[in-house]
């Protein structure tokens, strides 16, 4: 190849779809392994779960109806509307909650020392104590404890209290994990100076079993209720039906239902003490003015008695005795105006339609009574009196009348105060809310799947090596060799960790042409001799150098195997490890680096002795010798060139392994003396930018590449379409 030879630019990436399909079917199994056990764990996640239910109840909050202590008021105030957001608000209030903490004894917690992972699993299947968990803590599905009492004071609450099984009838109590004391079970006992009163009835556990006892704040019991209430309107879509759904959620199905009751109970009985309070109130303000309307009553009679006693009588007409009947309608109607707007008063403001209302009705009753005093005043004088004292006293006996009949019937109503607050439905179990098994393997695996993936297609767009020859041809060096991967070599490598060397290594300690001369691997190797055969026919020598731009990619396999199938043919064939560092490929024919190149450019033996035979016909081998200090500089003395001049004479074929071009400047010194270079890539390791990188600064050094190997080729489903004439066919 010229080298004015002008170097192509790589094409541009861009993303082929058949590609990803192919490397997802390359990595099947790696796919199916990672959704399978992302299946088992959310299946296995699902059966250790703690299952989680829902309870529900319904209440109905009902229209108000007021409490009135002179009559109804219905007429004036209406009928009051629902006010629901309110009763939510109260029924999630800390006042209901409150209540029931202290009704339920919501604050005390009693909880099992349970098992890690599993130990929730192991008291809902009830599994009983095995015998090698003996004097362990954990609690068993056949283990309980019978807590009657347990009393806390107020400056411990929130801390720990452990209480540990013993021997014969006795426990122990441990707090922070170091113990307080010891009591008999059954009998009441006293710890931590009085703080702690504690009585345990029974206590069914192993040796060595604990249960754990805490006594919450107060606030944090009703924070625990509130996180799991849920209150909303039923039905209604925008009107108001005052049916309040309430759903509680929780482990244990019994906690929640009981609580949920005692939720809905609590509401009810606050509701019917807030309306019998109502009674109450307006019961009072009558026993205040009773007393006032008996002394009226009492002097108005005195009053009458006392002018009918100076008067030997007095005649009522009847347009008088109406007038008398008139104003005890009028003014009983008035005086129990004036008793509803007191009651109005302490609710509403005189601008409220209800107080207008009233005001109106009243006003009314006084012009009434305006215009019934005119007409009486034109009476006689003795008749006018009569009738002002006969009213006063028919009056003020009716009103009086009236608030004694009202005042029993307060006292009935607040004897038998229902309230506007009705149970529709108990609680119920309404279900199991999580986990659900189905959805949670379900989505597990499909987690699974998209993560598997994605890993794998992220690894593979990541991923900068070739994978093809037409990558590296792309980019203007030619692809002399495609060579598969062999599994036969794989065999006849052994992974190698040498004294101050971290990083392992893997050497070569056979020869593949060897051992399976039929490898598809060789026969790659055969048409790249039949390549190599015709291009160094215009070369000035006969002299192969094989490098690398990175370890690993297999130069030492390539020449090795390389150099067989050479010798093979017939030819003279010389394999030199110039690698003075690293190099091993006396492994591969069992010999020792001792007595190698390295000893000889150090002038202490002569070429002739470093020439060793491999025990293959044709087939001679230049170890790297002892390894020295400064491989670069032993290459550049004139006895490697002289001893590349001699050698040239003696053998047909010189194959010369390197180390690697990026790594190292040695394979630049070593090419100067060969005609001909090749450049070994790994497939899916080596990038064409590497590649590259290793072509130029060996043609910076003056060197000529004339082409590439591509070393290790998979047969992948991402590769194969259009790759099928890179592969060789087993004939036999």
């Amino acid at each position: 190849m010229s080298d004015k030879q002008v170097t192509q630019a790589p094409a541009e990436e861009t993303i082929d779809l058949g590609r990803m399909f192919g490397v997802l079917i390359d990595h099947k199994w790696l796919i199916i392994f990672v959704t399978g056990l992302f299946a088992v764990v959310g299946f296995v996640h699902g059966m250790l779960a703690t299952p989680i239910y829902q309870s529900d109840a319904l209440v109905q909050v009902e229209r108000r109806s007021s409490v009135s202590p002179l009559g109804d008021v219905g007429n004036i105030i209406g009928t009051e509307s629902l006010n629901t957001p309110a009763e939510l608000q109260i029924l999630q209030s800390r006042m209901v909650l409150g209540q029931v903490v202290d009704w339920l004894g919501q604050d005390i917690i009693i909880r099992p020392v349970e098992l890690p992972v599993i130990g929730n699993f192991v008291l809902r299947r009830n599994i009983p104590r095995p015998g090698f968990m003996d004097g362990q803590p954990h609690i068993w599905g056949n283990e309980s404890i019978d807590v009657p009492r347990f009393e806390l004071s107020d400056r411990r609450r929130g801390q720990q209290i452990l209480v540990e099984r013993i021997l014969d009838d006795r426990y122990r109590v441990l707090v922070n994990g170091e113990a307080v004391g010891n009591g008999r079970i059954g009998q009441p006992e006293i710890f931590l100076d009085g703080d702690l009163e504690l009585t345990i009835d029974g206590f069914d556990a192993a040796v060595g079993a604990r249960f754990q006892l805490l006594k919450r704040h107060r606030n944090s019991a009703i924070r625990s209720i509130g996180s799991r209430l849920q209150v909303v309107e039923a039905g209604g879509r925008g009107t108001p039906t005052g049916m309040l759904r309430m759903t509680m959620v929780g482990p244990d199905t019994q906690e929640i239902t009981r609580t949920l009751d005692a939720v809905a109970e609590t509401f009810l009985t606050q509701n019917v003490e807030r309306q019998s309070a109502q009674a109450q109130q307006s019961l009072e303000f009558l026993e205040q003015q009773a007393p006032e309307l008996r002394e009226q009553l009492v002097s108005a009679e005195q009053n009458l008695n006392e002018y009918r006693a100076n008067l030997d009588s007095v005649d009522l007409s009847s347009e008088a005795q109406a007038a008398i009947q008139r104003y005890i309608e009028l003014d009983t109607r008035l005086n129990e105006l004036e008793f509803q707007e007191a009651e109005l008063a302490q609710r509403y403001t005189p601008s409220h339609p209800s107080y207008q209302a009233l005001l109106r009705q009243k006003s009314q009753i006084e012009q009434d009574r305006a215009e019934l005093n005119a007409r009486v005043n034109e009476l006689p004088a003795a008749q006018q009196e009569v009738v002002r004292r006969t009213r006063d006293v028919e009056v003020t006996q009716a009103i009086y009348v009236n608030v004694l009949n009202k005042m029993q019937e307060l006292q009935v109503a607040r004897a038998g105060t229902i309230g506007n607050i009705r149970i529709i439905d108990r609680a119920e179990i309404s279900g199991q809310v999580s986990p659900n098994r189905a959805r949670t393997t379900i989505l597990a695996t499909l987690l699974g799947l998209i993560l598997a993936i994605g890993v794998v297609l992220l690894r593979e767009l990541l991923r900068r090596g070739v994978d093809s020859p037409e990558q590296i041809e792309s980019a203007g060096l030619p692809v002399y060799a495609t060579i598969p991967l062999s599994s036969a070599q794989n065999k006849l490598a052994r992974r190698v960790k040498r004294k101050r060397r971290k990083p392992a290594q893997d050497i070569v300690v056979g020869v593949l042409a060897e051992r399976e001369p039929s490898d598809l691997a060789l026969e790659a190797l055969r048409g790249l001799r039949t390549s190599l055969h015709f291009a160094m026919l215009e070369g000035r020598n006969n002299r192969l150098m094989i490098t690398g731009p990175s370890p690993g990619v297999g130069k030492s396999f390539v020449s090795i195997n390389l150099g067989a199938v050479s010798a093979q043919a017939g030819k003279r064939v010389l394999i030199v490890d110039a690698d003075l560092r690293k190099g091993h490929i006396h492994h591969a024919f069992g010999k020792a680096s001792e007595n190698g190149l390295a000893d000889y450019l150090a002038g202490q033996i002569p070429l002739e002795e470093i020439i060793q035979p491999t025990g293959m016909e044709n087939y001679w081998l230049i170890t790297r010798g002892t390894a020295p200090p400064n491989p670069s500089e032993l290459l550049m003395q004139p006895r490697f060139a002289i001893a590349m001049e001699e050698l040239s004479q003696q053998f047909d074929l010189i194959i010369v392994d390197t180390p690697p071009v990026l790594a190292v400047t040695d394979a630049s010194v070593v090419g100067k003396q060969c005609d001909t270079t090749l450049l070994v890539a790994r497939f899916e390791t080596n990038p064409v930018r590497e590649i590259m990188a290793a072509k130029r600064r060996l043609e910076g050094n003056g060197l000529v590449v004339q082409g590439a190997i591509l070393n290790a080729m998979e047969r992948k489903a991402s590769t194969a379409s259009g790759h099928y004439g890179y592969y060789f066919y087993n004939y036999r």
